[in-house]
């Protein structure tokens, strides 16, 4: 088997996995968000979302309402050792989450990178094998504490919905010339 396909295995493991463990804390929820993180072409990481209330509400208004489809959503990562809240925002998580923007101590991309999700199936969408890619560039260490998904590009952009967001259990530390890649899976089950 080839490395992409024994990586894309093994994230399909590991989110599979990371639901099963979510699914028995909240047997109740039919829905799960899962980011995961590749360093230098290595699953390093698999961490369940939050999904704020402006996330949740553009999805049933998108979904069943009026609400627009939105162009693109693009990935974020951010520095504070901050938990994501219901409140969060597109307006306001730069700020509050400590957003990495800058280009000398944290990635060389103009704007964050798009989600570029696979075809939905079998209750799941996922961009995996397509995941957001961050060139790392830093005099020593860039310290990443979480990520979230919004629908406005820019980097500290303040526009659109703020789709999800999560912290790390640990920091992750990465360094000049890593190559960073964050993926997203959404899982929805009927029972």
């Amino acid at each position: 088997m080839s490395r992409t396909k024994n990586l894309n295995a093994a994230i399909a493991l590991a989110i599979a996995a990371a639901v099963t463990q979510a699914k028995a804390k909240h047997p109740e929820a039919n829905a799960f968000g899962t980011y995961y993180e590749v360093l230098n072409g290595e699953l390093v990481g698999v961490h369940c979302n939050m999904l704020p209330a402006q996330g949740l509400t553009d999805c049933m208004g998108t979904w069943l309402g009026s609400t627009a489809k939105k162009g693109g959503w693009y990935v974020g990562l951010y520095a504070n050792a901050i938990n994501p809240a219901s409140g969060w925002t597109a307006a306001n998580v730069a700020g509050t989450a400590g957003e990495i923007t800058s280009n000398t101590e944290g990635y060389t991309e103009a704007t964050r990178p798009q989600f570029t999700p696979n075809a939905a199936a079998a209750g799941v969408i996922d961009n995996v094998g397509q995941e957001a890619a961050f060139s790392i560039v830093s005099a020593g260490t860039v310290t990443v504490e979480g990520a979230f998904l919004i629908s406005d590009n820019a980097r500290g952009g303040t526009a659109g919905v703020l789709a999800s967001a999560a912290r790390y259990p640990a920091p992750r530390q990465l360094q000049d010339g890593d190559n960073y890649k964050v993926g997203y899976r959404v899982t929805m089950t009927s029972a």
